[in-house]
């Protein structure tokens, strides 16, 4: 009897844990709302008493945007060895889309936004922080993904520090239209990628275009004229949450953009594309109501979720080759 009452007692509790658990992947699932990145860095500006210089805004998108990934609700996951988190997928897939956004702008930053030419030294901050955003996100132990991404975040304040000094020229960034050009290429192969993931749900025959418009064009290994391309359907969600993780990014970063950058896109009349894309990248971020990413045939019954992504950045990928098209005339 003793032993029946000991079993369900340790039933019981077992319940409640994993109540308990289930309860706790829901609220650490909570994807960071959108902020306003003119006025977190007009607050901070003012709290520094200094004035928002060139470069200012963009700078302060990319230590908030890392900043949040770091410290929304369950903090960073994507290294997690314990349970619940260990068993959680979306949010880190999330996570991950946020930080290859991270990666390619402090690289932009590192090579491009802070030289005036190709010979022009390296601001030494940028030069310590763009490697620590690298580290694989999945390392847990010796170091840290979140602690070397923590140190890539101080070296990028200490880059804006010195930017807004006006007694200092350690650091400069240069807000021209052929550095936002630059990398606004890297950002359309991104979404271009997520872009065609996200459609492959559905699995789709695509004819080989890799060698098209150069008749002298060659490739290492023959490939065949057509491949039948489909998400797994146990990588259908990741893919999903990391796309909205990438948008999420991007949408700061492009608000940013369009406060430094706006005497550049005011006279190449490119504003309103930029904002167009802001406003596709915006939708990304609409609410999910499905409790599970639904992965319905493109006409069927039940919605296709991945589809429906797919739509808001395949805009927001065509809006931005336009816009870099805009930025590269004269």
């Amino acid at each position: 009897m003793t032993k029946f009452i000991n079993g369900r007692w340790a039933l019981f509790i077992a319940a409640i844990l994993l109540l308990l658990a289930y309860i706790l992947s829901l609220y650490w699932s909570t994807e960071p709302e959108v902020f306003d990145v003119r006025q977190v860095a007009s607050q901070e500006a003012q709290q520094k008493g200094v004035s928002p210089v060139p470069g200012y805004f963009l700078t302060t998108a990319l230590i908030n945007v890392g900043q949040t990934m770091l410290d929304k609700p369950g903090g960073y996951l994507s290294n997690d060895v314990l349970p619940p988190s260990v068993m959680m997928d979306n949010m880190p897939a999330w996570e991950f889309g946020v930080l290859e956004m991270v990666r390619d702008l402090s690289l932009a930053m590192r090579k491009d936004f802070s030289r005036s030419q190709s010979q022009s030294l390296e601001n030494p901050d940028l030069v310590v922080a763009q490697p620590k955003f690298n580290i694989d996100h999945r390392s847990w132990l010796l170091p840290s993904a979140e602690s070397q991404y923590q140190e890539g975040i101080r070296a990028v304040r200490r880059y804006r520090n010195m930017l807004a000094d006006p007694e200092s020229e350690g650091a400069q960034f240069y807000a021209r239209a052929d550095n936002l050009r630059d990398w606004l290429k890297q950002a359309e192969k991104r979404l271009g990628s997520l872009s065609q993931r996200l459609s492959a749900s559905v699995g789709q025959e695509r004819l080989n275009t890799d060698l098209a418009g150069d008749p002298s064009a060659r490739q290492s290994t023959p490939a065949s004229d057509s491949q039948y391309l489909k998400t797994s359907w146990w990588k259908l969600d990741d893919v999903f949450y990391e796309a909205r993780g990438s948008s999420w990014a991007l949408l700061h970063f492009l608000k940013a953009v369009e406060a430094d950058f706006a005497d550049v896109l005011e006279k190449k009349n490119a504003s309103v594309s930029l904002r167009q894309i802001i406003r596709e990248l915006e939708a990304t971020q609409d609410m999910v109501w499905s409790p599970i990413i639904l992965n319905g045939s493109g006409f069927g019954l039940l919605a296709n979720h991945s589809l429906v992504m797919a739509n808001y950045i395949s805009r927001a990928n065509a809006a931005l080759i336009d816009l870099t098209e805009l930025l590269s005339q004269g």
